[in-house]
């Protein structure tokens, strides 16, 4: 568990430096590390919110969030997040979901689309993959931001900043969404063992995420570590999908 805790707290400080909570990459590690997959969505979730809450606060103060721009986003993809964390899943269906995720996520990671040209996205279209977005982060405890945020760039949708600041809030909402849904759907007293068994991942995070949005990534290069992460995170979906085709 020291081990696990250690790579929980560097993935938070990672991730926080660029507004994102590292829920992919949690997950992956739940999973690799054989954590049943009924805990893995909660406890991923949980970190997320840990993790996202200091940046969310410090873009808002910051004025970083424009209100009218992404209350549409957050409105659709809440209520999925909710629903998603409601729904019971077997666990060949859970992992296989869990599995593509993760596959999307890493290479969402290697894609840098502020490089390309500018796309035109249609608004119900963007509001319809920020609903499918938060209907995936209540099912597996992947925030969403790190799916979003690409699209967001790809658009021009604003500045670097602002996105990184949505991609924070957008996250934090769509994983208490999602975690309200798991604890129903699973009832709070269930989760309470559990919880304080995983609690020294909790603590990991909390350090790694307020160091990470503090200092941010000046001594780290951002290239070479969403590579690593996405090499980790496919690793982690094969090895799900794998494992799902042999329980179905």
């Amino acid at each position: 568990m020291i081990w696990l805790a250690g790579f929980f707290a560097l993935v938070a400080f990672v991730y926080a430096s660029v507004g994102f909570g590292g829920g992919s990459t949690y997950t992956a590690l739940l999973a690799l590390w054989g954590v049943d997959y009924r805990l893995i969505p909660v406890i991923a979730l949980l970190c997320n919110i840990i993790v996202v809450t200091g940046g969310s606060m410090r873009f808002i103060r910051a004025g970083l969030v424009s209100w009218p721009q992404v209350m549409p986003l957050l409105l659709v993809s809440a209520p999925l997040a909710f629903l998603g964390g409601l729904v019971p899943l077997k666990q060949w269906i859970f992992l296989t979901i869990l599995g593509g995720a993760l596959l999307a996520s890493a290479i969402a990671l290697l894609l840098q689309p502020e490089k390309l040209s500018a796309r035109i996205l249609p608004k119900p279209l963007l509001l319809a993959i920020s609903g499918g977005v938060g209907l995936l982060a209540g099912l597996s405890g992947i925030g969403g931001g790190i799916f979003m945020a690409p699209i967001l760039h790809l658009i021009r949708w604003s500045e670097a900043r602002r996105i990184a600041a949505f991609a924070s809030l957008y996250i934090l909402i769509n994983s208490a969404a999602g975690l309200a849904g798991q604890v129903i759907k699973a009832g709070a007293q269930s989760l309470a063992a559990p919880a304080m068994e995983y609690g020294l991942l909790l603590s990991a995070v909390l350090v790694g995420g307020q160091i990470g949005s503090i200092f941010g990534m000046r001594y780290l290069s951002p290239q070479l570590l969403r590579t690593f992460t996405a090499i980790l995170v496919g690793y982690a979906a094969l090895r799900l999908l794998w494992q799902a085709q042999a329980l179905s």
